[in-house]
């Protein structure tokens, strides 16, 4: 649960940072490109929902072995989704920048954010045995 908040809340500290600056146009792309990333980061939110209950009942049998090709599937998943999006991202900014409305700077400056934070996105920490 500590882990889902730190997603929103890391916009939220960048937005702060970025509003020392007093522009509005860099406080709009980051806030934008919060909202993608938290967006993009919900969309693998099956990875833990489908995989935590598969955890609990082969830990629950007493089931190691299981418990381990659990993990090690959920690992690979994750890892090949983090290098997809890495290559991807270019064609992912392109894409998430044609709904909301911006402007050419605010859109710019989001996917200049974005090109950024992609780089730190969360580790797959939340899988346990």
């Amino acid at each position: 649960m500590l882990s889902n908040a730190t997603v929103p809340l890391l916009g939220a500290v960048d937005t702060g940072v970025v509003g020392q600056m007093g522009l509005a146009a860099p406080i709009g792309a980051v806030g934008l490109g919060a909202v993608v990333l938290a967006t993009v980061y919900w969309i693998f939110g099956f990875l833990r929902m489908g995989t935590s209950g598969l955890a609990a009942q082969a830990h629950g049998a007493g089931d190691a072995a299981e418990s381990s090709a659990i993990l090690l599937r959920a690992l690979v998943i994750a890892a090949l989704a983090g290098l997809v999006l890495i290559a991807l991202q270019g064609l992912l900014l392109r894409a998430a920048f044609r709904f909301p409305p911006a402007s050419a700077e605010v859109e710019g400056l989001a996917q200049t954010y974005l090109a950024i934070r992609i780089w730190g996105a969360p580790p797959p920490s939340r899988f346990t045995r």
